[in-house]
């Protein structure tokens, strides 16, 4: 209900700016400057690619891993360096705050059981991305954008004593993904702003496998997040 909500107010909000952008033209020297900065605010759900080692000595009783996906924020400082009208490198360096809900299903002396555990990050990101924009339509144009980032998270508890009667959900602090989605700028009077919506897949294994209940029947566990921004740029 809440993804079906978010839709609704992403189309409801482009249809909206679409209709007043095209009266007249609005902020034409925008292209004419090669530096803009601006900020960003926005929404992720966390998630992750994860394969399972349901046959490992510690983890015969579980019969299945599931992930549930929570709503988290994120808030950016926007530089972009025009190379032309339809070329752009943006660096947007970000505080994000992400949260996971770890599912674990498993018998105990015949009675199914399930076992919840809450990963929580707050990560610093540095994304370095390409834009490529289409030619402006009155006073909106539609992008495509892909990079790469490096995030850091702040909250880790890698380093956290492991205490055997009530283990924790461990991943590494540092984590490289790619990104790739598109968007639209809607030029208005004194400033551009984006709608946006893109996602980034891990390619390092963040999982730390340090032989407890959480960490064993995961063969890997890749980080997966989903991300809508609203950006402000003059």
């Amino acid at each position: 209900m809440k993804k079906q909500l978010y839709i609704l107010l992403i189309f409801s909000l482009f249809f909206k700016l679409t209709a007043i952008s095209q009266v007249g033209s609005k902020y034409v020297q925008f292209d004419r400057k090669k530096i803009h900065f601006g900020f960003a605010l926005g929404i992720n759900t966390a998630d992750f690619n994860y394969g399972l080692n349901l046959g490992s000595t510690n983890s015969d009783s579980i019969t299945n891993i599931s992930i549930n996906k929570q709503p988290g924020f994120n808030l950016g400082i926007v530089s972009s360096w025009n190379i032309n009208e339809n070329i752009h490198i943006r660096f947007i360096p970000s505080l994000s705050f992400q949260e996971r809900e770890f599912v674990y299903n498993y018998q105990f002396n015949g009675v199914s059981v399930k076992r919840v555990s809450r990963l929580e990050s707050t990560t610093l990101d540095f994304p370095i991305m390409l834009k490529l924009r289409s030619k402006r339509i009155n006073n909106w144009a539609a992008y495509f954008l892909t990079g790469l980032q490096y995030s850091l998270d702040l909250a880790t508890q890698s380093k956290t004593a492991i205490e055997l009667n009530n283990p924790i959900s461990k991943m590494k602090q540092h984590d490289y993904s790619y990104q790739f989605g598109g968007g639209f700028d809607f030029f208005q009077e004194y400033f551009k702003l984006g709608l946006e919506l893109k996602i980034s897949n891990g390619i390092r294994n963040v999982n730390i496998e340090d032989n407890t209940f959480y960490t064993k029947p995961l063969s890997y566990l890749n980080t997966k997040v989903w991300w809508f921004s609203i950006t402000f740029e003059g």
